[in-house]
C-alpha cells in the first residue's frame, strides 16, 4: 500500500519532465524547420487562414508550459495546460483524419514517422498521464496549503 502515496507523490514531476521533453523537441523541431512547418500549416484545411500566428504561437505556448511545469509553483497549472494543448493536437488529428479529403504533415522529427494514427494514440496516452498528473498535483497543492 505504500506505491499509491509514491505514485501520488511523483507522478505529477514525473509526468512535467516528460511533457517538457516532448514540448521542447517539438517546439525545436517547428522553429528549426519554420518555414516547411508554416507552409504545411497553410495547407491545413483548418488552420491556413492563421497558419503565420500558429506557425509562431505554437512553439512559443510549448516553451512557455515547458517552463510552468520546470516550476513547483507553476506546476499545476503547466499540467492543465499541457492537458488542454494535448487535447486540442488530438482533436485536429481527429477531424483531420475524418473529415477532411486533405491530410498535411506538420509534425517534425521523430514524431513524423509516425502514422496519423500511431500519432493519435501517442497523444492519448499524453492526455490521459497529463490530466491525471494535473489532478494529482492539484490535490497535492491543496494538501500542502492546509
Amino acid at each position: 500500500m505504500k506505491l499509491l502515496p509514491q505514485l501520488k507523490k511523483n507522478l505529477p514531476p514525473t509526468v512535467s519532465y516528460l511533457c517538457v521533453l516532448l514540448f521542447l523537441y517539438a517546439a525545436a523541431s517547428k522553429i528549426l524547420d519554420y518555414e516547411n512547418f508554416r507552409v504545411q500549416l497553410a495547407q491545413s484545411p483548418l488552420l491556413s487562414a492563421f497558419a503565420a500566428y500558429v506557425a509562431w504561437g505554437v512553439p512559443a505556448f510549448e516553451i512557455l508550459i515547458s517552463v510552468m511545469l520546470l516550476s513547483e509553483k507553476w506546476r499545476a497549472v503547466g499540467l492543465y495546460l499541457a492537458f488542454g494543448l494535448m487535447v486540442m493536437f488530438t482533436a485536429y488529428i481527429y477531424i483531420i483524419l475524418n473529415f477532411s479529403a486533405f491530410v498535411p504533415c506538420s509534425c517534425g522529427g521523430v514524431l513524423e514517422k509516425m502514422s496519423w494514427n500511431q500519432h493519435l494514440a501517442f497523444n492519448v496516452v499524453f492526455i490521459v498521464l497529463s490530466g491525471t498528473a494535473a489532478l494529482l498535483q492539484s490535490i497535492h497543492a491543496k494538501h500542502n496549503a492546509s
